[in-house]
């Protein structure tokens, strides 16, 4: 049974794992959604690492997976916890030294041609309904942190899973190959779904991150 530490994209809350966090549970594990500090233009990330691990009993096991801008936290939470795997959905994948701002232009993603629309590049194929829950529950995303250097000398030293989101309209399909192979070395497992497939297919997240967790059952 493995531990899964479900961290959220910028401007976004723990809700949005509402739907994988069950799918996770009655496949046998455990789910811990985090509600990040965000809004406190205070917090470094030594403070958003002090809320994951308050939210994390003492356990096996641990997955830690980071969606979207979750991506720069996760790597650093799975060595805060100890973490036996990382993943990431649809995630920004940080380099040393990188800080977000500079992410866009590193990875080329300055170079893609992305839709203007909010809604285009975030909730598309996400139920209507939903979609105007999670705007409800948008957050101002805050932090001086976004602005310096990635802290870590490494990504994490454990098996890593990134996620690629076929019809995600905000990191493309094509684009999020290029950054996973170069980033990390390995290929991506492909699902459907945009940006927001937690919502919109949390079936095949679900099943992407359990199919992981057997994996690393496996491993000696």
């Amino acid at each position: 049974m493995a531990t899964f530490v479900l961290l959220h994209g910028g401007g976004s809350t723990a809700w949005d794992w509402h739907l994988v966090a069950p799918l996770l549970e009655s496949a046998g594990h455990d789910a811990v959604s985090v509600d990040l500090p965000i809004e406190d233009a205070d917090a470094g990330l030594e403070q958003y690492l002090d809320v994951i691990a308050a939210a994390v009993p003492a356990a096996r096991h641990v997955i830690v997976v980071g969606h979207s801008l979750g991506g720069f936290i996760a790597p650093l939470a799975c060595e805060h916890l100890d973490a036996g795997g990382l993943a990431y959905l649809a995630g920004m994948i940080p380099l040393p030294g990188e800080s977000f701002a500079d992410w866009w232009a590193n990875t080329g993603h300055d170079l893609e041609s992305i839709d203007d629309d909010p809604e285009v590049l975030y909730f598309n194929g996400v139920p209507e309904p939903l979609a105007r829950e999670a705007r409800a529950r948008e957050r101002d995303q805050q932090g001086g942190w976004m602005s310096g250097p990635w802290p870590a000398d490494r990504h994490p030293a454990v098996p890593t899973l990134a996620i690629l989101c076929r019809e995600d309209n905000l990191f493309p399909a094509s684009f999020m190959r290029r950054q996973v192979r170069e980033r990390l070395g390995i290929e991506p497992v492909e699902i459907d779904g945009g940006h927001y497939a937690a919502l919109s297919h949390p079936d095949a997240v679900a099943a992407a991150l359990v199919d992981f967790a057997v994996r690393l059952a496996g491993r000696p």
